[in-house]
Formats: structure tokens, sequence, C-alpha cells
């Protein structure tokens, strides 16, 4: 639909200035949606046709513009042209563009919808890994897991809507000295009866106690150190411990999946890949790319001197493996189980320099795949909190929603019966709390504002299903209605994410 404007526009300009139109595709861009402003569909670049010959690449690009955009006409297609800053500004037939819309549901299958247009069909299609939620186990599933739970599972819905293979995988945190801490405080401080009763409160209270013990007890820490070692040594009574809190926690979080509308192919783990880490490390050493720091630690050096400026520290002076070096495991071995044509990882932006590191490690490893691999950052949330105080699991706030949208239901004069009004409540308020996360920048910290979310006006969770409900109340043309408004409303969240304007 959007090339059958690009190629009148063009078609004209091959006309206008004697070439063909294809010439024109490369330089004519699609111009993002702004909510609160008015702005063109299409826009030429005059800089564009400078180097590729169409025009002179002397004299004032602005003129040229100004020139080009005089000589141009208004017709049934482009309702207006004008000159912009070394562009030139296109704004289409809104009557026309709503026609070709409708047309192009008219002949797609279901759900493939714009995948065989000239926009799409040049784009490679394989296999995306995507990495996201990935909580850490027995400590709560806090706002930041929430926010890569709801973008990754939207990465991936869209690379699987573009005609990908896509991987969804879940890469818990369930190794780490955190296990030291939490192995080593459970023998003082647990209790198997209330671990039976509230498995995950009990973990996160016992993590909470042993940390604040380790502040002041140099021998709990030692005590922590000793537990991680014997895992990391396949100690039985360990590791038996260690699978019950994995075990656990994985079926509590399928729980709040599953009410999120969220699913994995792939439950994985730092554990998973134990002794492919000290692999990894013997393959550094082999290469000569680990190197011993003044404090026995074992560092990969990042510098482009070669100085030491920069490095990475892939193992402790103990000899057990760190969270890069888990990473770089798992990356290898994802390659080369699933073949993955680039893998996608979200996490929030504090990730960033572990992410360059460890893609700049596997590159000097010679893994030339992880060019194809990429980070995609998000900010924080700040303020989630219910009406029991501080947020402790994800839980606590979809139950939160639900409560809260079920009040406002009771107290609208409008709302009609229901036979589950609960039911619906639930749906409507993960719903808003879903969309509020959309409507800012993606890698911007945002104040987390349950009013707000709940709104019935605007662009909101609410509003969007207010609307579906109203459009599946028409008589005809309720399925068309609606797949256009999702559209118009995943525009207007893509249009403020650089992810996907680019990527």
């Amino acid at each position: 639909m959007a090339c059958f404007f690009r190629r009148r526009i063009a078609a004209q300009l091959g006309c206008t200035l004697q070439q063909p139109e294809d010439a024109f595709i490369p330089a004519l861009a699609a111009v993002p949606v702004f909510k609160k402003q008015q702005s063109a569909d299409f826009k030429l670049s005059i800089a564009t046709l400078r180097m590729s010959g169409i025009l002179p690449s002397s004299g004032d690009i602005q003129l040229q513009a100004e020139s080009l955009a005089a000589r141009l006409k208004r017709d049934s297609v482009v309702e207006d042209v004008s000159a912009g800053r070394g562009v030139i500004n296109f704004k289409v037939n809104r009557k026309l563009l709503v026609q070709k819309v409708l047309e192009s549901f008219g002949k797609e299958e279901e759900g493939q919808f714009g995948l065989n247009s000239e926009l799409l069909n040049t784009l490679t299609r394989g296999t995306t890994l995507v990495e996201y939620s990935s909580p850490n186990i027995a400590k709560k599933f806090h706002a930041g897991h929430l926010r890569s739970t709801i973008i990754g599972n939207f990465i991936a819905n869209l690379k699987q809507c573009l005609g990908n293979n896509v991987i969804r995988m879940n890469y818990l945190g369930d190794w780490g000295m955190q296990f030291g801490l939490l192995g080593a405080g459970f023998a003082k401080f647990g209790c198997q009866e209330k671990l039976k009763q509230n498995p995950l409160q009990h973990l996160f209270e016992v993590y909470v106690e042993v940390n604040k013990d380790v502040e002041q007890n140099e021998e709990m820490m030692q005590a922590a150190r000793a537990f991680f070692s014997q895992l990391e040594q396949h100690d039985s009574e360990a590791v038996s411990l260690w699978q019950q809190f994995r075990e656990i926690t994985v079926d509590e979080y399928q729980h709040v999946y599953k009410r999120l509308g969220v699913h994995f192919d792939i439950y994985s783990g730092e554990s998973f890949h134990q002794q492919q880490a000290q692999q990894v490390v013997q393959k550094l050493q082999s290469q000569g790319l680990l190197k011993t720091s003044e404090k026995g630690t074992g560092v990969v050096d990042l510098s482009t001197a070669k100085d030491m400026s920069s490095v990475s520290t892939v193992l402790r002076s103990d000899g057990t493996t760190l969270y890069i070096t888990r990473d770089l495991a798992a990356a290898i071995d994802r390659k080369e189980k699933y073949h993955f044509d680039e893998m996608i990882y979200v996490t929030d932006k504090s990730q960033a320099i572990h992410f360059q590191q460890l893609f700049h490690i596997l590159l000097a490893m010679g893994h030339s795949w992880a060019d194809r691999c990429e980070h995609v950052p998000f900010g924080l949330v700040r303020g989630m909190k219910t009406r029991r105080g501080e947020v402790v699991f994800l839980e606590d706030v979809l139950d939160e929603a639900r409560a809260r949208m079920l009040r406002n239901m009771n107290q609208s004069k409008t709302t009609k019966e229901t036979v589950n009004p609960e039911d619906t409540a639930e749906k409507v308020g993960i719903s808003a709390l879903i969309v509020q996360d959309f409507r800012g920048p993606r890698e911007s910290d945002y104040t987390f504002d349950w009013d707000r979310m709940l709104q019935a006006q605007g662009d909101t969770g609410v509003f969007l299903q207010y609307t579906h409900a109203r459009l599946h109340r028409s008589d005809n043309g309720h399925t068309l209605w609606f797949y256009i408004s999702i559209i118009a409303f995943t525009i207007a969240c893509l249009a403020k994410w650089p992810f996907f304007r680019h990527g």
C-alpha cells in the first residue's frame, strides 16, 4: 500500500526530470507518524539525488529543493507538495489511503497482510532467536523484567508476522553467586514448610535476610562462596537444593506468563552452560586472549591499543565463571543448535556495556556471526507500587491491575453487565498495563501511574479494548476496521521506537 504511493510519486518525478522512476525509489522515504503534529507522508532527499547524479552536485541544495517542488503537480494521489530543508515533502490523499488499506485486506490471506508488499518482500527472512523476560530464580520479578517481557514478546510477534521463524527464549538467571547466598541463607533462615506454602515469597524473604547478614558477617559470605563452589563441582546436596528452587520458580512464573498471554519455546538458563563456560575459558586461553590481572582474575583485553585500558573479567580468582562467561558459552551453543540468522537480547539499558563486550569477545574469538547479534535496550520503570507497598512479584501488579479495573467498571454508569466481570477486568487491566509500556520512547525511563494507565480516553489499553468492542458491534466490516485501528495504533508506537524504524 505504501509502495503504491511511493511509485506514483516516483513516476511523476521521472516524468519531470526525464529519468526512470526506479531511480527515485531509494531517495523516497516514509515519514514517521507523530501524535501531536501534522507531518508529511513521504519525503524526497535532494542529497541522494545529487549523489546519484540525477541533480547537479554543485549549487545551493535548498534552491534545488524549492525549484523541483515548484515543478511538481498536485493530483488525485498527492494533494500537497512542499520544500523543506534539503527535502521535498509529499502529503497523500487520505480517502485514497483508506481505500488502499481496505483493498489490501481483501486480497491477502488471514495473517498475511502486507507480507507480499513491495515494501516487505525484499526483507531477508530467516531464523530469529529472541531472548527476553529472563528473571532471576528465587528473586523478585521486578518491573525491568516486566518491560523485557512486554517488549520482547512484541518483537517476537512482529518478527513472526514478517515471515521469520522465531524462537522465543527465556534465559533464566539460575546460576551464579546469588545461589551461593541463597543456598547458605536457606540453611540459616529457610523453612521447608514455608517453602511449600508460599514458595517464591519465602525464597525472597530468605534472600533479603541473607543479604542483610552478609553486610555484617564475613563468615556468611564465605559460606556463600563455599556453597556456589559446591554447585560448580556438582555436589549432590547443593545441586538438589538448587534444583528445587529452580523448579518452584519456573512453575510459578509460567502461571504469570499465561495471564500475560506470553509463551516461550525454550526455558534455558545460565546453569545449562557451566561446562561450556569452562571450555570458553580454555578457548580464550589457547587463542592468547585470556590474561591474568594483578588480582588474579581472568580478563580479556578489549582496548584497541592492547594496553589493558579496557578489560572484561571472565573468571574469578578462585576459578569460578561469571555472567559474561556463561553468556559467551550460551551464544556459541545457540548458534550451533538453532542456526539462527539473528539473535536479539531484550534487557534494560544498564546492560549495554555488557553486551558490547560480549559481542566484541565473540568476534575476537572468530565468530563472525556476532555481527548479527543485537541488544535492544529499554528505559527503567519508576514508582511501580501496589497498595501493599513495594512490588515484590509481577503477580502483585497483575492482581492490582485487575482489582483497579474492576473498581472502575463498577463505578462507571456506562458499564454494561457482563457474564464474568472479573475476567473482563483481568483482560482490560492487563491490556492497559501492556499498552502503557508502549506509549513513550523505548529507551526513556518513565514513571508508572495507575490512574493514567486505566484512563478510558487517549492512547490507553482501556480505550483500545473499548474501540475493539464497539467495532465488533457494527453490522458489517467490523473485522477490517478492527485491524485498521490496530495498524494505526501500532504505527504510532513504532514511530517512537528507533529499533523498528531502522532495524
